[in-house]
């Protein structure tokens, strides 16, 4: 995919440690307002509380992994898979029309900021992707 020749080498590292603490702070938000995300958890899903603090539980954990150099490969999968996880909730997000309650104002309402989402999540999954390998 990429190689050590890539100008994109040069910011592996840093980026790392960008990434890492974003998924720190967002599994930190799961604690924090808890409500807010159980919101956009599919109403098929049992326990949406529980799945909120499960996942928060993981994006810091993951968050943190990716930032240790011994674990930062197998974190990086488990990010992978988190994203995939959590990706019905994000088209039930965009698709329910729903209202959320404490949200910002681009995600609060339906419309293009919930769609937006969408594919964004396949920048993230590919940002987790690079550091699967070294």
């Amino acid at each position: 995919m990429f190689t050590q020749t890539d100008g994109l080498s040069q910011v592996k590292t840093p980026l790392v440690y960008v990434m890492g603490t974003i998924y720190v702070v967002a599994g930190v938000f799961h604690f924090v307002v808890p409500d807010l995300f159980a919101q956009i958890v599919p109403p098929q899903l049992p326990a949406a509380t529980a799945l909120v603090y499960l996942s928060g539980i993981a994006e810091i954990g993951l968050g943190l992994g990716v930032m240790v150099p011994r674990t930062r490969r197998i974190a990086a999968w488990g990010l992978v898979a988190l994203l995939l996880a959590v990706f019905p909730a994000n088209v039930y997000m965009a698709t329910s029309g729903v209202v959320i309650q404490g949200a910002p104002a681009a995600i609060a309402e339906p419309g293009l900021g919930r769609w937006v989402r969408l594919p964004f999540q396949g920048v993230l999954i590919a940002w987790a992707l690079w550091y699967t390998y070294e």
